[in-house]
């Protein structure tokens, strides 16, 4: 999907499109509605506080403001974008009626998060092209969004391509096209080499997916190993026999925050208690949406030097209930020392196995944050 949180919000906000307009931030900055109708929205030089972008328009982007930049940074950069507060529940909605749009066409879809899907389209039949333009336009009838499409023999290529024409892009590409097309990218473009690998590979030289597919196995070995050396050459070469893969169980499940100011475990306790304990009856509800029981409850803590600490506690039974849950966090939490101060907070239940007639969360569970 392209921008799609941003995207999602201009559906609210249509008056906002051609603007640069930036998710992030905390509600606090929800627009004011005016007497004559109009809307008075947030920017980001008003912003004050602790925050990270979400997702930002693509006049946004063109400022130099991208996801995962620290607000009080992006404001620098585009200080009269427009700042529009996070609305997950809104992004979940229009992100069911994607993929059941694609799934009314073929149900061989990987899931791959809230904005983004893997389609094997191999025993559909009909050409691709009008078929990745059927596609298009569902998503467009169901959401009133627009997608991106990368076809390619495999996931690898698929997803590079799918990033080269947005917004609104369809492309098609083949073995043929892989020297032409992929090799002039930057290496970063494969999905799987990160920043540290990728200042690794500059440091040899190797700036262009061309110059990774040049380069001597040997000395891609010697640097990263053997078996991430053999997956770079053939990434490189367009080679990725990953098949869809149309199920498979998650592996945990998660709710963190990080605070707009760092919190101290005495002097914020009630703040903080009262925070915790909402993650964890965040979790149990996920677990119970999701049909999952957890065995080992996790906490997850950031320090005020940028320290993180996890600890984790399995239980004699899977549960999801956000009494035991909120205990065993608890319990995980008297194990680490709170003597300074605290920038996030997460708590996570993993282990999971499937649960079945799960009762809901109707009540938070009730407690101090222990010390």
């Amino acid at each position: 999907m392209d921008a799609f949180y941003a995207s999602v919000e201009l559906l609210r906000y249509p008056e906002l499109r051609g603007l640069p307009v930036v998710i992030g931030g905390r509600s606090i900055h929800q627009p004011e509605l005016l007497a004559d109708g109009s809307r008075r929205f947030a920017r980001l030089r008003d912003y004050v506080g602790r925050g990270v972008t979400t997702t930002s328009t693509y006049e946004a982007r063109a400022l130099g403001v991208f996801s995962g930049m620290g607000v009080m940074k992006a404001a620098k950069l585009a200080p009269d974008a427009i700042l529009l507060p996070v609305d997950f529940d809104a992004y979940r909605h229009y992100s069911r009626l994607f993929k059941a749009a694609v799934r009314a066409i073929t149900p061989q879809i990987e899931d791959r998060g809230i904005d983004e899907i893997y389609i094997d389209l191999t025993d559909l039949p009909g050409a691709t092209l009008p078929l990745a333009r059927r596609i298009k336009q569902a998503v467009k009838d169901a959401t009133g969004l627009s997608c991106s499409i990368g076809v390619s023999p495999n996931k690898l290529l698929s997803k590079i391509c799918s990033d080269l024409e947005k917004p609104d892009g369809l492309t098609l590409l083949d073995e043929s096209d892989i020297a032409r097309r992929i090799w002039p990218l930057p290496v970063r473009k494969i999905n799987g080499i990160g920043p540290k690998a990728a200042e690794k590979l500059a440091a040899l030289g190797i700036a262009t997916i061309a110059d990774l597919a040049q380069a001597e196995p040997a000395l891609l070995q010697e640097h990263f190993g053997r078996s991430y050396a053999e997956w770079l050459h053939q990434a490189a070469h367009g080679i990725d026999e990953r098949p869809v893969v149309t199920w498979s169980e998650p592996k945990s499940i998660s709710r963190e925050t990080t605070f707009e100011h760092d919190l101290h475990a005495r002097r914020d306790r009630a703040v903080l208690s009262e925070i915790f304990t909402d993650l964890c009856t965040r979790v149990a509800g996920d677990l119970q949406r999701k049909g999952y029981l957890g065995r080992t409850i996790g906490i997850k803590l950031r320090f005020e030097d940028f320290r993180t600490v996890t600890r984790d506690l399995t239980l004699p039974d899977p549960t999801a209930d956000p009494t035991i849950i909120r205990r065993a966090a608890g319990e995980c939490l008297r194990r680490v020392p709170l003597e300074q101060k605290l920038r996030l907070l997460g708590v996570r239940a993993s282990a999971l196995s499937s649960g079945s007639a799960l009762p809901e969360v109707d009540q938070s569970p009730q407690g101090e944050l222990p010390l």
